[in-house]
């Protein structure tokens, strides 16, 4: 059970939810990081006294060291600020929900100071699956998954002990706020309602990508990494209620399920104690109440960023970093409301077959298709 944490990106959603169970845990605090929300990350730094803070610049970190002057809490900034926090001595686990590939990194150096990881960024393993096991590995590292799904997953393989008897993994998507719309119906669409999901409270990021079903097509990509499980026996169907979090099958067709309400303090915590479980801070499940659950397979030609996503994993090389990279530049064009969203799922395709292909064998490796894939999509646009 986790003792003492770091919390990387702990101003988002998942971040605070991460303190408000170390609050209900009495786990205690190493290090605070946030990309560029000064006032909440002081007020989390005077309640849990960290002995470090972090913010996304070094303009940010000297008025941040001012405001927190009164306090013992060393501050540092950007890139080299988060790795720092990563490594922190005292904490025994790194709990990583920055948005984005920068996250690959900071998770890479808490593995080489052998931090157990509470794994809430998708963008690492999808971009570096392969350096991020095999790292965990070679320093007796646990990764614990945070995200709903992969959670769900872990603990019904809990009742698993062999794992040839597994035959395969079933993600629950909640389909987003588009669920049985066209291609053709989603080309007007707007960023208010692209970020009206139906039932998660998330950073407009994800929220985008739980609307285009990125968020889904990562998860089957984190899935592949997380279980070893080749990618053509993970599966995804579209749970509305959001009560089935995700499944698992056996070799005899039964199907075991994790459920409950849709509240994140629940995986969060689980990734914390495991393998105990506590009390949590959460509403019971009443399933009288909800009365009845749905399933319907995805539509894969509408929501092109999950069709590319699997192709991705399967074709294997740098095609994930290159579907991460252009999808975070296509995300935040539409945010800026510079390109319309099917844009999205069309230009993360296009860029599938124009970005340079290579093997994956270091993080350098990455960075480059991850600019590479960035540069063809800020160019189609600019062409347009």
């Amino acid at each position: 059970m986790t003792e003492n944490i770091s919390v990387l990106g702990s101003t988002g959603s998942i971040g605070t939810q991460t303190l408000r169970v170390c609050e209900f845990l009495n786990v205690k605090v190493s290090a605070l990081t946030a990309f560029s929300n000064i006032d909440l990350l002081e007020q989390q730094v005077r309640k849990f006294k960290p002995e470090l803070a972090v913010i996304g610049t070094e303009e940010k970190a000297k008025e941040l060291r001012l405001r927190l002057s009164d306090t013992s809490t060393r501050v540092g900034f950007g890139l080299e600020g988060l790795c720092e926090a990563a490594a922190i001595e005292s904490a025994d686990t790194v709990l990583t929900a920055v948005v984005g590939m920068i996250g690959l990194k900071p998770t890479l150096a808490a593995i080489e100071a052998k931090k157990n990881i509470a794994l809430a960024n998708k963008e690492t393993l999808v971009t570096g699956g392969n350096l991020v096991m095999k790292a965990a590995k070679e320093n007796g590292v646990k990764i614990y998954p945070v995200d709903s799904e992969h959670s769900a997953i872990f603990q019904c393989l809990q009742g698993c002990p062999d794992r040839k008897v597994l035959k395969r993994l079933i993600l629950t998507a909640s389909g987003g706020p588009f669920f049985g719309r066209r291609y053709d119906e989603l080309k007007d669409v707007t960023v208010e309602q692209a970020l009206n999901h139906p039932n998660w409270s998330m950073g407009a990021k994800i929220t985008v990508d739980s609307a285009s079903m990125m968020n889904k097509g990562f998860e089957v990509i984190e899935a592949k990494w997380l279980f070893d499980v080749p990618v053509e026996r993970i599966d995804v169907v579209v749970h509305r209620e959001s009560i089935v979090h995700s499944m698992i099958e056996y070799a005899d067709n039964s199907v075991i399920a994790q459920m409950g309400v849709p509240d994140m303090k629940i995986p969060i915590q689980y990734a914390l104690t495991y393998p105990n479980r506590v009390e949590c801070e959460t509403e019971q499940l009443d399933l009288t109440k909800i009365s009845s659950l749905t399933f319907f397979k995805p539509d894969y030609e509408t929501f092109k960023c999950l069709k590319a996503c699997r192709k991705a994993i399967d074709m294997g090389k740098n095609f994930p970093v290159i579907v991460n990279g252009a999808n975070e530049a296509a995300v935040e064009l539409f945010l800026d409301r510079k390109i319309s969203f099917t844009d999205i799922g069309d230009l993360v395709t296009e860029a599938m077959s124009s970005v340079s292909v290579r093997d994956i064998n270091s993080v350098d490796d990455i960075i480059e298709t991850d600019i590479l894939s960035r540069e063809y999509v800020s160019q189609t646009v600019g062409k347009v």
